[in-house]
């Protein structure tokens, strides 16, 4: 779910070629794709990532070599196929986590450490819950800096609406350092978040690991669902009950984060890839067990948000307040009850684009309107 992505690999393979290199790509996904070289050379190609696109060739493989060990004992593990080229140059979205809060988080970092750690890499940092990822994944991404072939990278900040808003070239020792750090703060201030901080029911159109490495980025919804972290310690919205209606295409059935919501379809349960899903929630240990549980399931859509409004303590048509939302990427657009009407008239913030109808939950929200 990167914006730009293509355009952005495109332009680094082009300018690397300008100068005699001769370029190619490494999935940097840790365990996504069902943990197998095929499936991550897949999703790059759907994301429009191939040798046909970028005119330089994929090489995917999950074997990893062992370059270091760290004073408390965590292996050190790098992709085989990048060790063996000249130099790495890591590209990827810099933004906050969905399962912990520290100085470095989703970003270069956590490219190296877990996207090129593979699945064994993935999972030695995430069988440690939060404190794997916040403590000792930037300190094996910066120990791969010294030991490995890392020379730097690309840093993508993105906006409330998904877009491309800043792109920064960093060196090998900005990774993990102090300008990444700099860059996850201003990437923060950017960030998504939902319009109204009470909510019942919060009916979301779609999900998947191309809107948030949970299926659902928690900071939007409010719920982490770790058991060493409270939801209450969590930032974001009250949200009572959660309803979701179906998956992204370009999740390829990884429902990741079906723990987080209360009721879904059947359809998006019809779309589910068990394995892909699980081997995620497997990987990612403390954050997996409480997110790989199943939700009620409801026949359609209609039935998932009329379970969502009994369900939430408030449910009469007249006083329940709820909201829909294309995803957690895209909450510039909403749809909101009649009981919600006098706030959003109150607040200068908010624009009605559209007066009263009935929610047409057969076609799903766009982010265009």
């Amino acid at each position: 779910g990167v914006a730009n992505l293509p355009l952005v690999v495109r332009t680094v393979i082009d300018e690397l070629k300008r100068v005699g290199a001769e370029p190619f790509i490494v999935p940097a996904m840790g365990s996504h794709g069902g943990a197998v070289a095929e499936g991550q050379e897949s999703i790059l190609a759907d994301y429009g990532i191939s040798l046909a696109t970028m005119g330089a060739p994929v090489r995917a493989t999950m074997e990893v070599v062992q370059v270091d060990t760290l004073e408390d004992g965590y292996p050190v593990l790098f992709d085989k196929i990048a060790l063996g080229a000249d130099a790495v140059i890591v590209i990827n979205r810099i933004k906050h986590h969905t399962c912990f809060h520290g100085r470095i988080e989703s970003g270069l970092a956590k490219m190296c450490a877990i996207g090129l750690g593979k699945h064994k890499g993935a999972l030695a940092i995430h069988q440690h819950g939060f404190l794997g990822l916040r403590d000792t994944m930037p300190r094996v991404a910066r120990r791969l800096v010294e030991k490995t072939n890392i020379v730097g990278g690309i840093g993508l900040i993105e906006n409330a609406e998904g877009h491309t808003a800043e792109i920064h070239g960093l060196t090998s020792v900005d990774i993990a350092g102090d300008r990444e750090a700099e860059l996850l703060e201003a990437s923060r201030a950017l960030s998504p978040r939902l319009a109204f901080d009470d909510l019942d029911v919060l009916v979301v159109d779609r999900m998947g690991k191309d809107i948030s490495g949970s299926g659902l980025d928690t900071h939007v919804i409010g719920r982490v669902r770790m058991p060493s972290l409270s939801d209450n310690d969590w930032p974001g919205p009250t949200v009572r009950m959660l309803c979701v209606l179906d998956l992204t295409d370009n999740t390829h059935g990884n429902a990741s984060g079906l723990g987080l919501t209360d009721v879904v379809t059947r359809r998006l349960i019809e779309r589910v890839d068990f394995t892909a899903t699980f081997t995620n929630h497997r990987t990612s240990s403390e954050g997996g067990a409480y997110r790989s549980k199943i939700p009620i399931i409801a026949e359609d859509a209609v039935a998932c948000v009329q379970t969502g409004i009994g369900a939430c303590g408030h449910g009469t048509p007249e006083t329940v307040r709820l909201a829909r939302i294309q995803s957690t990427a895209f909450v510039d657009l909403l749809e909101v009850s009649a009981a919600m009407m006098p706030e959003v008239e109150r607040r200068s913030d908010l624009e009605i684009v559209e007066g009263p109808h009935p929610m047409n939950l057969s076609k799903l929200l766009s982010a265009g309107g």
